[in-house]
């Protein structure tokens, strides 16, 4: 069975995984991404596809489709804008400064 083949997987899935990606795609995500999104979190919650032999069955683990987008922007959200922007200054002159010692690095050696 090649990568990617879906037939491998219960008509559920298909649906689940049908669904999360129209989510994704709601939310501006690219669709080529959304779908492989889609497919990981129904990887997650149900542990690929189908499996043949007896007791073989496992709870699905709905944790995962659950995850998304709520915890962002909560700690901005409690920082005033003058803390947010010390932060992001801070944060760029720490990249600016580990990118100057990448490069020393890389001439050294």
């Amino acid at each position: 069975m090649p990568r990617g083949d879906k037939s491998a997987y219960t008509d559920k899935q298909k649906r689940q995984a049908q669904h999360i990606e129209e989510g994704y795609i709601d939310r501006g995500v690219p669709e080529e991404e959304a779908e492989a999104r889609a497919w990981a979190t129904v990887n997650k919650m149900t542990g690929g596809g189908k499996k043949s032999g007896s007791g073989r069955g496992k709870a699905v683990n709905t944790a995962p489709a659950k995850n998304g987008g709520r915890a962002g922007g909560a700690a901005a959200a409690s920082r005033t804008a003058a803390e947010r922007s010390a932060s992001a200054k801070k944060a760029a002159a720490t990249r600016a400064r580990n990118a100057a010692n990448q490069k020393k690095a890389a001439s050294s050696a």
